[in-house]
């Protein structure tokens, strides 16, 4: 990783830390520290903030693998490739999965949201993509699932035209942001097998599902208390 992309990545997380800290009620729980060398962190997608909020979890560099719209704004975007982060376009997903075993091979760490896109903001979570497992299987790097729990009614609705045509983006500025990290989760086996990529591909969602409830019931429980207090 170059020096300019480690510099820029750890004041981005300070800044990140400190909006958390004036905004957002953040409460982020452990199963386990994470494992040393290359990881792939792996959460789910209630909004638009998770992609940077993601970062408060790991003191190392992380590299997003992320739409590659967000690299079309000329100052962000310009951050986004300082930063050595990865875009992913839609339907095209193979260049970003070979840059991402490059960066783990090298000893990167990479975040990314299996679903793909934003939650259904009525509730639950779209079906998972492959990304993550043939990365895992190929890599063999462990796997560290994350829950992400925050109220979808306090997402903002942000509408851009980039790469032209509309997006529409959930961003979520102030409000209770629970997480919960687990155990590292460890792979093996043919990338090529489909079979078992699916197998993987599922397992990593349901321990993110899994996780994702425990964050929500944790915030129920705490605003619970507060409201009998």
């Amino acid at each position: 990783m170059s020096k300019r992309a480690q510099i820029l990545y750890r004041l981005s997380r300070a800044c990140i830390r400190g909006y958390a800290a004036l905004m957002l009620r953040l409460d982020v729980a452990w199963h386990a520290a994470l494992p040393a060398g290359p990881k792939i962190i792996v959460a789910n997608h209630p909004s638009c903030s998770d992609p940077f909020l993601i970062a408060v979890v790991s003191p190392e560099p992380l590299k997003l693998l992320v739409f590659r719209e967000a690299f079309i704004p000329p100052v962000f975007g310009t951050y986004m490739r300082w930063s050595g982060h990865i875009p992913v376009t839609l339907g095209h997903g193979a260049p970003a999965l070979e840059a991402g075993l490059e960066r783990l091979r090298a000893g990167d760490s990479l975040a990314l949201f299996p679903e793909g896109w934003i939650s259904p903001q009525t509730g639950g979570f779209n079906p998972t993509r492959s990304g993550a497992a043939r990365l895992a299987l190929a890599a063999g790097a462990p796997v560290i699932p994350v829950g992400i729990h925050l109220l979808r009614e306090r997402n903002w609705v942000v509408r851009a035209a980039l790469g032209g045509r509309e997006t529409v983006g959930y961003w979520y500025w102030r409000g209770p942001y629970t997480m919960t990290v687990g155990q590292a989760l460890t792979f093996e086996g043919d990338v090529e097998d489909r079979a078992l990529v699916n197998a993987t591909a599922q397992t990593i969602m349901e321990a993110i599902i899994a996780l994702a409830t425990e964050s929500e019931m944790r915030y129920r429980r705490k605003h619970s208390s507060a409201a009998i207090a």
